[in-house]
C-alpha cells in the first residue's frame, strides 16, 4: 500500500518493488504517478468498492485496507476472515503525510488551509502497520526511503522482525511529532482555550549520536534535525558541549545583523565580540577582548569568511567555527587542522520556546526575543546619550542578554572589553569584568556598562565610576533605584533604564 503526498523519491522504490513481483495498491494521485511510470497498480477504490469521497477526506478508511494491514498471519481466525472477505494481506505500507507544519509556516495560510492538511487516513495507516509490525513493514516518512531501498537491494521483498520493529518505533516517532505539531497549532491559534501550562507538546524526531555528555562518564544524544540548520564541511564528530556552545553562538550572533560581527564563545558566554567594517577587523578586535579564553572556543561570524580573516583565525586553536559562507581559499586554510569543526549556518534558530528538565518534569518558557531599541532607553541621570553612546549601550545590552547571570558587560566603540558572568553577586560580576578588561590593556575611560538586572544598591555604579566608566544601561526596577540614579547624577554619569530584565540562569 503506497499513499504519499510528496512523490519525490518513490520512483526507484516502486520500480524495484515491481521488479521483485510485489503487487502495488495505491490512492488517487499516487496511483496516477505509478501508472505514469508504466507500472501496474491496483486502485484502492477497486479493492474497497468505494470511491474517494468527501473531497478526498476518505480514501483508505475501509476494512479491506485495514484488515489487510492488521491481520495476524499466524492467527487462524484472521487468515480465515481474510479469505472469507477477499482481503489481500498487505506486507508493506509506505506513507508520507500531508505537510501540516509546512502549511502552518506558509504566509497567508488560512485556518481552513491548515485544517485540511491534518492527515487522517495516512496517520491511521501508519499506526495500523506499526501495531502489526510482526507481519507488516511501515515506512512512515520520505526520510526513511533510504532504509527501505537498502533492504530491497540486500534482501529483496523480505524483512526481518528486528527491521520491522525498528521501523514501527520510527513510525510512532513520526506520528507523535505530527500530533504534537497539530496540538501546538491549536494552542497557539486560540491560547484563550487552554492555560499556558497546556500550550505545548513536544515530540522530536531525529537522533544524533554523541560520544558522551558534558563529561566522558555521561551518556548523551541530540534529538533534532541538525543537518537542517547546518552543513558540516570539516572536522570531528560534534560533541554535547559543542552543541550547547553552537546554540548560544547562533542565538548571540542573530542580534547583530547590521554590520560585520565576530563573536568568540566559551562555556556559552561571549569572551570576545566586535563589530567592524570587515570580518577580518572584527576578528582581530574580538580576539583582543580575551585571547586567553578564546583558546578552544567557538567562533561565529555573520558574514562570509574570506582568506585574510581565515589566515588570522587559523593561528589559534578553536573547536568550532560557524559562518553563513566561506571562500574556497578560506576553507583551504581552515581545513589545515583535521579536527576543526567547520559549519555553514543555513537557517536561524527555529524555535521560540526554551525547554529544560527540572525535578521530575520540564520547564517551558518563551525564548528571550526582546531586542531593545533607542525608543526603549529612558535617561534617568546625567547628560542625554549621543548616538555613539546609544550604539554602545545597545551593543553591550545585546551581549549581557546572552551572558550567564549575574552578568556585567563592559563595551566601547563596538567592542567587548570585559565581562563578568555567572557570579553570585553583581558586584563580583563587575569586579571580574573590570579586572579582565584591564588585564588585556583596555582603557575603561568613557566605556559603557550593561547589567542584566537592576542594581539593588549604588555600589556597582560607584565601582564603575572609579574605573572610568561613564555610561550605564540597566533594566531598573529596584525599590532602591534612586540610590544608583542619585549617585550617577551627582558624578555626571549617564544612566538609562530599559524596563526589561535579561536573566539567563
Amino acid at each position: 500500500m503506497i499513499s504519499v503526498y510528496d512523490k519525490t523519491g518513490i520512483e526507484p522504490i516502486v520500480r524495484k518493488l515491481h521488479s521483485l513481483g510485489v503487487e502495488l495498491i495505491s490512492t488517487g494521485g499516487t496511483r496516477s504517478f505509478i501508472e505514469g511510470l508504466g507500472l501496474p497498480c491496483t486502485a484502492v477504490e477497486d479493492l474497497t468498492g468505494y470511491p474517494s469521497i468527501l473531497g478526498g477526506r476518505v480514501k483508505t478508511l475501509h476494512p479491506k485496507v485495514f484488515g489487510g494491514i492488521l491481520a495476524r498471519r499466524d492467527h487462524e481466525g484472521d487468515r480465515a476472515q481474510l479469505a472469507e472477505y477477499a482481503i489481500p494481506a498487505i506486507d508493506l505500507v509506505l506513507v508520507d503525510l500531508y505537510p501540516f507544519e509546512d502549511t502552518v509556516a506558509t504566509p497567508g495560510a488560512t485556518p481552513e488551509d491548515i485544517i485540511e492538511k491534518i492527515d487522517i487516513g495516512g496517520i491511521s495507516l501508519i499506526r495500523a502497520a506499526a501495531k502489526n509490525f510482526n507481519d507488516t513493514l511501515i515506512i512512515a516518512s520520505r526520510h526513511q526511503y533510504a532504509f527501505l531501498s537498502g533492504i530491497l537491494e540486500s534482501n529483496g521483498a523480505s524483512t526481518t522482525l528486528a527491521e520491522r520493529r525498528l521501523m514501527a518505533r520510527a513510525a510512532f516517532a513520526v506520528s507523535s511529532a505530527y500530533d504534537s505539531a497539530i496540538f501546538n497549532w491549536f494552542a497557539a491559534s486560540s491560547p484563550e482555550d487552554a492555560p499556558a501550562a497546556d500550550a505545548l507538546r513536544m515530540a522530536v524526531d531525529g537522533r544524533m549520536h554523541l560520544r558522551y555528555g558534558e563529561n566522558p562518564h555521561q551518556n548523551a544524544a541530540f534529538f533534532g534535525q541538525f543537518n537542517d540548520m547546518f552543513d558540516q564541511l570539516h572536522g570531528k564528530e560534534i560533541s554535547y558541549n559543542n552543541l550547547l556552545d553552537i546554540d548560544s553562538a547562533c542565538a548571540l550572533i542573530a542580534e547583530f545583523d547590521e554590520h560585520p560581527t565576530v563573536a568568540i564563545l566559551k562555556h556559552n558566554n561571549a569572551c570576545g565580540l566586535a563589530t567592524r567594517a570587515t570580518i577580518a577587523d572584527a576578528w582581530t578586535d574580538a580576539l583582543a577582548g580575551d585571547p586567553v579564553s578564546a583558546f578552544g572556543g567557538v567562533i561565529v561570524a555573520n558574514r562570509k569568511i574570506e582568506a585574510n580573516a581565515a589566515a588570522e583565525i587559523g593561528k589559534i586553536f578553536f573547536e568550532v567555527i560557524i559562518a553563513p559562507e566561506y571562500s574556497d581559499d578560506a576553507l583551504t586554510i581552515l581545513r589545515q587542522k583535521k579536527n576543526r569543526i567547520i559549519l555553514v549556518q543555513k537557517q536561524p534558530l527555529a524555535t521560540d520556546t526554551a525547554v529544560r528538565t527540572c525535578l521530575n518534569g520540564v520547564l517551558l518558557q518563551g525564548r528571550d526575543l526582546k531586542a531593545e531599541t533607542p525608543a526603549d532607553l529612558k535617561t534617568v541621570s546625567g547628560p542625554a546619550p549621543d548616538d555613539a553612546v546609544i550604539a554602545d549601550m545597545l551593543f553591550a545590552n545585546k551581549i549581557v542578554k546572552h551572558s550567564k547571570s549575574n552578568a556585567i558587560v563592559l563595551a566601547k566603540d563596538g567592542q567587548l572589553l570585559g565581562s563578568g558572568v555567572g557570579q553570585t553577586s553583581r558586584v563580583d560580576a563587575l569586579r571580574q569584568a573590570i579586572a579582565k578588561a584591564r588585564s588585556f590593556g583596555f582603557d575603561l575611560n568613557g566605556a559603557t556598562m550593561a547589567s542584566d538586572a537592576f542594581f539593588p544598591f549604588a555600589d556597582c555604579v560607584e565601582i564603575a565610576r572609579k574605573a572610568g566608566i561613564l555610561n550605564v544601561i540597566q533594566p531598573g526596577g529596584s525599590i532602591r533605584d534612586t540610590d544608583s540614579v542619585a549617585y550617577c547624577q551627582e558624578h555626571g554619569m549617564t544612566m538609562v533604564m530599559t524596563g526589561f530584565r535579561h536573566f539567563r540562569h
